[in-house]
């Protein structure tokens, strides 16, 4: 996902562009905005952390692009792609190192497991079962 603070920064595009260029294949790809409830149920494992509720807000603030990416080992490769949480510890070249804000508005989401990937697809499409 294509977290907000990109997306109004105007980088989508360029994110889209690295991801396509790293081998990676985009199968379902949607341009949508997250209420604060709807942010909350993406992010409820981080419920009772103290984060929990500004991350509902910087989810929240505007649009994101949801994505359904393939890919061999396309989690590992992904999280690779996308660097460290903190855009101050990733990685050259990383899309966090290039376009992240903050440790807060890091500008990508990328799924941590392949069974978090099929959670994480199914709650922005409905026909995943296709992917």
């Amino acid at each position: 996902m294509i977290k907000p603070d990109a997306v109004l920064d105007g980088h989508s595009g360029s994110i889209l562009k690295m991801i396509e260029q790293a081998g990676f294949r985009i199968v379902a790809m949607k341009l949508t905005k997250l209420s604060p409830e709807r942010a909350g149920q993406f992010y409820e494992v981080h419920k009772e952390k103290p984060f929990y509720d500004g991350l509902k807000e910087i989810m929240s603030k505007s649009q994101i692009v949801a994505l359904v990416l393939e890919k061999e080992n396309a989690v590992a490769d992904f999280r690779k792609l996308i660097g460290s949480t903190n855009p101050a510890n990733a990685e050259e070249g990383t899309i966090r190192k290039l376009y992240a804000r903050s440790l807060e508005s890091n500008a990508i989401h990328g799924s941590d497991s392949d069974e978090n990937a099929l959670l994480e697809s199914r709650f922005f499409f409905s026909r995943t079962e296709e992917y």
